[in-house]
């Protein structure tokens, strides 16, 4: 009896396993199965092909998408750009190259990466043109954030593809496609390369480019895997050989694309690694009786890793304190690293400098004022005299002529007057007067005779002719 016991437990306890197995299986089957949830590879192709195409309406509402995520960088407005992400048709080019090496289409795939080209290019263009003719061209942090891709860019774009590929071919789509549009951020990184040209930074048009490289190149690799999954049939079965080097090339593309983007996360996590250590180093050594650290930096100078720290209070022996910190760098990451202490007489000497030059500053750009507004009553003067100069001229000029052409004129005078007017319309109107005695009143065509003998002889617009008794 209990070597039947001992022969039939083995066996209950495997059975026992492989019910629990089936049922976790089952479990995760029923959960993340997509049988009955998608569309037919005729309809997904026809969604993703009607979005690939660049003319008429779409290149328009990319222009003007283009317009308002410049606007949002250039206000460093975060829902303008998000509006402008929502409104950009730029995904379809970059689902379409995915659809077409997935299902073998060589003519989609051209006529994508043609599509996506020429949006790219028109994108660009649009944001030079916008930014060069912006008068505000400060850098803001939305701007910035687009100028240096990490290997995290890398997975937006490939999670954010592989979203947009299982809404496309799923029924119900949801909000998916916008928020993969929004997530993968197609529009800043070209609006920001737009800027590197318009202001000639081309290290911000490289990085925003590269972002954008990226977020295409991983969106359309994320699309190929989903028609794989989703066991699309190919189209072309007969060019095995041809299907077989696009497929290559998408793998060799997406590895060196990544490739740049861990060397700058490299740097990008040494650089916060060196930061957090040098500010644990700074809270835990450097806490002193009398005196206290006012502000550190962390940087990297040519090379060289610098930790630079001013001190305030009571002065500490420079030498004795800089051995005695150096000598404890080591322990918090920090060897190599070159310690500047500012403290004492050199901190306060540095504010005073920095006060002082605040107040040349201040003092010479209050004479750069006084300078100018002095500069201008000389100009008004040397307009004046010359104004009076030229009329004193004129008048000597056209007396002789007045003579022989209005014979009842024996005296005219010409000069500049300036007229305040008053009432509603307030302000001043320059006018040329010319002020003439007469033997006789001048009659209605003498008058308009005499006005435009001066206006052609002055090359004056209109002159105002006053009778002197």
């Amino acid at each position: 009896m209990w070597a039947n016991c001992m022969t039939t437990w083995p066996c209950d306890h495997i059975k026992m396993k492989i019910d629990i197995a089936n049922k976790i299986s089952e479990f995760f089957v029923n959960y993340f199965t997509l049988s009955g949830q998608l569309v037919s590879q005729a309809e997904a192709e026809k969604n993703i092909r009607e979005g690939v195409s660049f003319r008429g309406t779409n290149i328009l509402i990319l222009i003007i998408a283009i317009f308002i995520a410049s606007l949002g960088l250039n206000t460093n407005s975060t829902a303008v750009i998000i509006g402008a992400m929502l409104i950009s048709p730029l995904m379809g080019p970059i689902i379409g190259i995915g659809l077409g090496v997935g299902i073998h289409d060589f003519d989609l795939i051209k006529r994508c990466v043609r599509n996506l080209a020429m949006a790219a290019g028109f994108s660009v263009i649009t944001a030079t043109i916008y930014f060069f003719i912006s008068p505000v061209s400060e850098q803001h942090s939305e701007l910035l954030a687009r100028t240096s891709p990490t290997i995290y860019d890398v997975l937006i774009g490939f999670f954010g593809g592989g979203a947009g590929i299982i809404a496309l071919g799923a029924n119900n789509k949801g909000n998916v496609i916008p928020g993969v549009a929004i997530a993968t951020a197609l529009m800043p990184p070209l609006c920001t390369a737009g800027y590197g040209i318009a202001t000639w930074q081309l290290n911000y048009f490289f990085g925003a480019f590269y972002l954008f490289f990226i977020n295409s190149v991983y969106i359309a690799f994320a699309t190929f895997i989903g028609v794989k999954l989703m066991k699309y049939q190919a189209h072309t079965v007969g060019d095995n050989n041809r299907a077989r080097r696009v497929r290559r090339i998408v793998y060799s593309l997406a590895i060196l694309t990544m490739l740049p983007s861990i060397y700058l996360t490299y740097n990008m996590l040494r650089q916060n690694k060196f930061t957090m250590n040098a500010d644990t180093f700074v809270a835990d050594e450097c806490r002193f009786p009398d005196t206290q650290v006012i502000s550190h930096k962390a940087y990297t100078d040519h090379g060289e890793r610098v930790l630079s720290m001013t001190l305030i209070g009571q002065p500490l022996p420079a030498d004795s304190l800089q051995l005695a910190l150096s000598s404890r760098l080591k322990f918090y990451g920090l060897a190599g690293t070159r310690l500047v202490i500012i403290q004492g007489v050199q901190a306060h000497r540095d504010a005073a400098q920095s006060q002082q030059t605040a107040a040349v500053g201040d003092i010479y750009r209050l004479a750069q004022s006084t300078i100018s507004r002095q500069q201008g009553t000389i100009d008004s003067l040397k307009t004046i005299i010359a104004e009076e100069r030229s009329s004193f001229t004129a008048s000597s000029e056209v007396a002789s002529e007045i003579k022989v052409v209005f014979p009842n004129i024996h005296r005219i005078g010409i000069s500049t007057a300036v007229f305040n007017n008053i009432g509603e319309h307030e302000g001043t109107d320059t006018t040329t007067v010319a002020m003439v005695h007469t033997k006789g009143k001048l009659t209605k065509a003498e008058r308009v005779k005499l006005a435009e003998y001066l206006e052609a002889r002055l090359s004056v617009k209109s002159i105002e002719i006053v009778e002197v008794p």
